[in-house]
């Protein structure tokens, strides 16, 4: 069996699990739950976490901007400062093949704090390119080839979000993950969700019962590295 790295990334502000810790994330819990069965079915694997929720990435300023879109070999000294940590995600993200996010919505997008993680690894020469000379679509996404897999987990105070339901409309989240990641090349994203957080009792416990059960179902195919993976579980892939 080929070994895979495996990055980790929580995107709560909350800082415990939920059914664990007192107001703890329902993310969380879904996240801890796909990594801990994937170490028993892959106990080789490389695993790497990332806490955005709780230590997010600086966000973007004008140095940074200044910096990302000087050529490497013209860059003065403190373009590298202001690039250091951007360069230590981007690499961090390269090296992973399948990427667990466990993303609660907020105000019907993403955190503020996993925004900024996306504006560190959206690099023009590192994930994207861009060359004028390709004329009117000068961008080509350049992780396109390298065969990464993108997890979703979700949480959402309301329900009816999935395609088809109520709000979907309402749901900038994952759709705003999915129009990001295959801009650069990740377009094989799978994604669990609990809803109704803000009800609570019986219909919450049902949602977490059912995301759960997603998460199982989808770790026992993608840690097989079954093909089938975006029929077989019954959860839905951008592709």
């Amino acid at each position: 069996m080929n070994t895979m790295n495996l990055l980790h990334i929580d995107a709560s502000a909350r800082p415990g699990r939920s059914g664990i810790d007192a107001h703890g994330s329902h993310t969380r819990r879904l996240s801890a739950r796909f990594v801990e069965r994937w170490r028993e079915a892959r106990p080789d694997d490389r695993v790497d976490y990332l806490d955005v929720g709780q230590h997010p990435p600086a966000h973007v300023d004008a140095r940074w901007i200044h910096a990302a879109f000087t050529a490497p070999a013209e860059r003065e000294p403190w373009m590298a400062e202001a690039l250091a940590e951007s360069d230590r995600l981007v690499d961090q993200l390269v090296a992973a093949d399948l990427i667990v996010v466990g993303l609660p919505m907020y105000n019907f997008s993403v955190p503020a704090q996993f925004k900024a993680w996306i504006d560190n690894i959206v690099r023009v020469g590192r994930t994207f390119g861009f060359d004028r000379a390709r004329g009117a679509v000068p961008y080509w996404p350049m992780l396109a080839d390298a065969g990464k897999r993108m997890v979703l987990l979700g949480a959402r105070g309301d329900h009816g979000y999935d395609p088809g339901g109520r709000i979907a409309h309402l749901n900038h989240a994952e759709r705003t993950v999915r129009s990001v990641f295959g801009y650069i090349g990740i377009t094989e994203v799978f994604e669990a969700a609990v809803e109704c957080d803000e009800f609570g009792g019986e219909q919450l416990a049902e949602s977490l019962r059912q995301a759960e059960q997603k998460v199982d179902r989808l770790v026992d195919q993608l840690a097989a590295g079954s093909q089938s993976a975006q029929t077989a579980t019954g959860l839905r892939s951008a592709n």
